[in-house]
């Protein structure tokens, strides 16, 4: 594996996803789940996310399209709170939601509203 990668990967994937949140997934890994960890943040934090020609609040409006539109939803609810650390805002979030209720239904879209619903009002109770 290359090292650089990893280590870009790993800044990348803590400073959207969060370092503790980051550091549990990586010390829970076992023989058969390290080696995927340590890939995934090679080649979709550092390779993908390393890359700077697209800044990150862009990237993570990307990915939310995308997962969302594979229906995904634990992984749309944890790339919603990176969206939001990121400087997504509510208004792009619902316009977001807005086209993957366009471009993959309804009711994906009502699945994406329930999860940004749980992640901003927990943003809102960590604000109290």
């Amino acid at each position: 594996m290359d090292k650089d990668l990893f280590e870009t990967g790993l800044e990348k994937r803590k400073a959207t996803l969060g370092a503790e949140y980051v550091q549990k997934s990586l010390d829970g890994a076992d023989d058969f789940s390290r080696p995927f960890q340590e890939a995934m943040t090679a080649w979709c934090w550092g390779f993908g996310w390393g890359d700077e020609v697209i800044d990150v609040k862009t990237r993570s409006m990307m990915n939310l399209s995308m997962i969302g539109a594979l229906g995904k939803m634990t992984e749309w609810e944890l790339h919603c709170r990176g969206a939001i650390k990121n400087g997504v805002t509510r208004e792009e979030l619902r316009a977001i939601i807005h086209i993957i209720g366009i471009y993959c239904g309804v009711p994906q879209a009502l699945e994406c509203m329930r999860a940004a619903r749980k992640v901003l009002d927990e943003a809102e109770q960590d604000k109290s």
